[in-house]
């Protein structure tokens, strides 16, 4: 912008110097030619004096060598006076050696000039004659001429010429003066409002521009700094929806991918790339067919492709040693007037519910067959008795017991079902309140002793002298441990053993029970806390238990915050690890 500020000033100050020089140019010629004017005048006054005093002292004949002397120092100039022919008469000017003067006079008699001047230059100067014939009683008798160097004139036309150049000068400065400030002034404006629009041309819209000029820079600067704003709130809008629309589709729970008309992938969101494990550089710009490799997929999009219609399908796709079920959701994208835009796809990982729905089958189908064996054994005895086997006493005491014993096992199965049912119900609550975790485990050691002793199994309690204080529901956590400890004892072998052990520090409670029993596979471990889930299905039921233990385990524990581990070795036995916040966590 200083360029521009620079040519403006420059151009403006050549085209005044121009005017200036052309100005001083006339100015000179005309006091040049005003001056030769006055001078012509002088001369011709002068002479019409001289030829009349002349006339009065009798002409030509009255004339000496001194008056004409004389009159030349009065008008200070050259005064010659010859006859018709051009012969000098009397001449007040210098002898001239090489008769210069005598010749310019002969010419100007010889030539019969109409005018009454001229002017002559050479030998290094300038000479004007003016003559006139002199009249002696109406007869021509001669010649006066009067000549002058032209050296007063030059001096005079030179002080003329010093003078306008000092003018011209002064004026040059003060235009120039002048005109930077006034160039500064309307271009100033400009450069702001050009650096400003450079700015946002590179897309920094905060850029301003001074808008305290008047006039039409003051209109600029208003426009430029209104554009601005007018651009930056925009911008702002379109990054905060663009923000808003990129949160929204990197941090939606299903996969997104966008497929451009020509069949290349130009979106692909975080939930996608977690799910299928892959990075986004391996997607983008590649065609859908050349990276993805499931074929259900492939053929879905083909088939939006072909049809544009919206598609909706279930899809199980291996995913490394996994198998996950998805609902796939293809819409074809058709913009305005029809135009063919590409493929939206949304993945919905299904799995949890079709393990959900798995599991309600298996809880269903676990509930009546629990249900059915009891069932099935009371009406089996009960027909027997009526059938006649009641007269039989010993058989009449051993089928009651057997239907006591059932009956028994269905009432423990339908109040696991009742707790099970209320543990995971939202608003179960516990009561909490500080106890002893040493206490209560001596009252489950006490419960189960007499199953331990049935199998000779040892129950070793290792633990500190020192009470260990926790926030619990003393009635669940007894629950808990009895479960555990059951469990343990129903899955060891005669003469084994059962270890408890409990540590603490000092904001978390540490208890470990291990068995020696028959252990559990590592593959099954995972499934230990669902429902009806049995390691030993024949031991469990002989054993009396319904299934629903460990499941009301896992959820006791999570109620109270803490967290539960196995570890198993099969032949050797497991290890139930529970971990209890010393304080209750309130939610």
């Amino acid at each position: 912008m200083k360029i521009f500020r620079s040519k403006l000033f420059f151009a403006l100050i050549t085209l005044i110097l121009a005017v200036l020089i052309c100005l001083g140019l006339l100015l000179g010629q005309l006091f040049k030619s005003y001056y030769i004017k006055v001078f012509d005048e002088r001369l011709k006054k002068e002479t019409k004096l001289i030829t009349a005093y002349i006339d009065d002292y009798g002409g030509i004949e009255g004339l000496t060598q001194q008056k004409v002397n004389e009159m030349s120092d009065m008008l200070g100039l050259r005064v010659s006076i010859t006859t018709n022919s051009g012969d000098l008469l009397f001449d007040s000017g210098e002898t001239d050696p090489i008769n210069r003067h005598e010749e310019i006079i002969l010419d100007i008699i010889a030539d019969d000039k109409e005018s009454d001047h001229a002017l002559e230059v050479g030998g290094g100067s300038d000479f004007h004659y003016y003559w006139k014939p002199l009249m002696t009683d109406g007869n021509q008798g001669g010649y006066i001429f009067l000549s002058a160097k032209m050296d007063e004139l030059e001096s005079a036309y030179s002080q003329i010429w010093w003078l306008l150049i000092i003018c011209l000068s002064l004026a040059l400065i003060i235009i120039i003066f002048l005109g930077s400030s006034i160039t500064s002034k309307y271009t100033k404006p400009i450069e702001s409002a050009t650096r400003v629009a450079i700015e946002l041309a590179k897309g920094n819209y905060r850029a301003r521009t001074y808008d305290r000029h008047i006039g039409e820079a003051g209109k600029l600067s208003s426009s430029i700094n209104v554009l601005a704003r007018n651009l930056q709130e925009m911008v702002k809008s379109q990054e905060m929806h663009q923000d808003r629309l990129s949160t929204l589709i990197e941090n939606m729970g299903s996969g997104l991918i966008l497929i451009d008309s020509k069949g290349y992938i130009t979106l692909v969101n975080r939930t996608y790339r977690e799910v299928f494990h892959l990075d986004s550089t391996e997607y983008i710009n590649q065609l859908y067919y050349d990276v993805i490799e499931q074929k259900e997929v492939t053929d879905l999009i083909e088939e939006i492709f072909m049809t544009e219609h919206k598609v909706r399908q279930q899809i199980l796709i291996p995913i490394g040693i996994h198998r996950k079920h998805f609902e796939v959701y293809g819409v074809p994208i058709i913009g305005t007037n029809d135009v063919w835009k590409g493929v939206l796809l949304v993945f919905h990982d299904i799995t949890e519910l079709k393990k959900l729905e798995q599991v309600r089958r298996d809880f269903v189908a676990n509930v009546s067959h629990e249900l059915k064996t009891p069932i099935t054994s009371i009406k089996g005895f009960s027909e027997t008795l009526l059938d006649g086997a009641m007269d039989d006493r010993e058989a009449l005491r051993q089928f009651l017991n057997i239907i006591l014993q059932e009956s028994e096992r269905l009432q423990t199965l339908i109040q696991d079902l009742l707790d099970l049912s209320k543990i995971e119900q939202q608003g179960f609550n516990l009561s909490v309140e500080k106890v002893n975790v040493i206490t209560i485990i001596n009252e489950v050691i006490t419960i189960v002793n007499r199953k331990a002793e049935e199998k000779n199994i040892s129950i070793l309690f290792e633990k500190d002298m020192e009470p260990i204080i926790i926030e619990a529901d003393p009635y669940r956590l007894k629950q808990i441990f009895i479960n555990i400890v059951s469990n343990a004892l129903a899955y060891t072998t005669n003469n084994g053993s059962v270890a408890i052990k409990v540590t603490n520090d000092s904001s978390k409670v540490y208890i470990d029970i291990e068995d020696t029993g028959i252990g559990i596979e590592q593959s099954e471990i995972p499934r230990i806390f669902e429902r009806f889930y049995r390691v030993d299905r024949a031991r469990s039921r002989n054993s009396g238990g319904t299934g629903l233990g460990l499941a009301i385990v896992k959820h006791l524990v999570e109620a109270h915050k803490g967290l539960v581990t196995v570890e198993s070795e099969v032949g050797k036995g497991s290890v139930f690890r529970f971990e209890f916040n010393k304080k209750f966590i309130e939610e």
